[in-house]
């Protein structure tokens, strides 16, 4: 019987690579899937041609799903994630000057989210102009934790600084040029910036925000209920793309795959940063991020309706959607544990028992319960030390709306 063939949208970045590695190491033909993958070329581009179902599933921002089934895309359709391509991938990176600029004002250098973001505060505060970052996408993870980090270091974001969008590859040579002063992005693009435009890695998502998600499988709620054989079924290749993925000992090959022309078209040199957590973050300092991107560990591919509610507390905050208990039943809908566990359940794979979880409380690992095995999980812990507990979204959504 011939493999049911789905056509899958991706963006040439480093988190895309369960998805290439289920298609390149027989995970989805495992499962009797043929993915045909298509590099895009933007975010919105994946927005919508998902949207019109040019795609069957694809690589999306974490929040995307919420954007597109709360309205806030030009096709508005609901759709869902059912599992999480890996924790982290994202940094902030700037230009030589602003990071001289960064550093005569007190920056370390040693990617700690406090201390450059007070750096950078004191830099705006001296500045004759505004200053400009980019980011990916006006509903990506990348906005909202640029936007949280600046937040918290005392700058007000569009009164202090301006936010651009631009696709991922196009963020280096807008660096280079003068356009933007620095950007967030994930994996390879700081490292390319670093090392074609003699940019910076001011710090990075996981010292911002520990062990939190930033991409997801996503695809639109009516085909996954037409086929929900088809959609376990790309869950388990996922998982079992991640766990390949998480063995230190397939890092150089799969850094081989992924710096090919078809998917991230890099030097496998560069591709490999992220896998190993080695960055050379400028001027050749290396800087080691053990936890940079989390493929597999810490429940990494388990799509926590809690996490979805922390993206749509950004929302809320940044006055992209109204609070409203409707809003935020369908902004938790969107992420779909259940479907994970059912897919999970014939192979015996750990799955976490809660739908929700408290994050910002946890500075060492723990084990949580789970249903068939144990799941330890990875420390959750914001920069700013402040607790997110989806149990009182709405007070969290107020404390955060005039944080500075």
């Amino acid at each position: 019987m011939p493999d049911t063939h789905l056509t899958a949208a991706f963006l040439p970045l480093l988190d895309s690579v369960l998805l290439v590695l289920a298609q390149e190491k027989g995970f989805a033909a495992e499962e009797g899937l043929d993915l045909h993958l298509v590099r895009e070329t933007s975010w919105a581009n994946i927005r919508d041609r998902a949207a019109i179902g040019h795609f069957d599933i694809a690589q999306m921002l974490a929040p995307m799903p919420l954007a597109a089934s709360l309205g806030l895309t030009p096709i508005a359709t609901p759709t869902i994630a059912p599992v999480v391509l890996g924790l982290g991938n994202n940094a902030i990176t700037v230009s030589a000057h602003l990071w001289k600029a960064m550093a005569d004002q007190g920056a370390p250098g040693d990617l700690a989210a406090g201390p450059a973001g007070a750096a950078l505060a004191r830099v705006i505060a001296a500045s004759p102009r505004k200053l400009r970052f980019g980011v990916v996408h006006q509903t990506s993870s990348h906005n909202y934790e640029l936007r949280y980090w600046l937040a918290a270091s005392g700058i007000m974001p569009d009164r202090d600084i301006e936010i651009v969008v631009l696709p991922p590859p196009l963020l280096p040579d807008a660096l280079g040029t003068g356009g933007i002063d620095g950007y967030c992005v994930g994996e390879p693009w700081n490292s390319i910036g670093v090392a074609t435009r003699g940019a910076h890695i001011a710090t990075v998502k996981a010292s911002i925000w520990q062990s939190s998600p930033d991409k997801v499988i996503g695809m639109r709620t009516a085909w996954a209920e037409k086929h929900p054989d088809l959609v376990s079924s790309v869950i388990r290749a996922i998982y079992r793309a991640g766990i390949w993925c998480s063995d230190p000992t397939n890092h150089a090959e799969a850094a081989r795959i992924m710096a090919a022309p078809t998917y991230l078209d890099a030097s496998s040199e560069i591709v490999s940063r992220a896998l190993t957590g080695r960055f050379d973050i400028g001027g050749g300092s290396i800087r080691l991020v053990p936890d940079h991107f989390v493929p597999h560990a810490g429940a990494a591919n388990f799509p926590w309706k809690s996490h979805a509610l922390w993206y749509y507390s950004q929302m809320v905050r940044w006055g992209q959607v109204v609070a409203s208990p409707a809003n935020a039943a369908i902004a938790a809908a969107c992420f779909r544990p259940d479907l994970y566990r059912i897919a999970l359940a014939p192979i015996g794979a750990a799955t976490p028992v809660a739908d929700y979880k408290t994050d910002g409380a946890h500075p060492a690992p723990r084990t949580i319960p789970s249903h068939d095995g144990a799941l330890t999980m990875g420390p959750d812990l914001f920069f700013d030390g402040r607790v997110y507990d989806p149990d009182a979204l709405d007070t969290y959504i107020a404390s955060q709306r005039h944080a500075v």
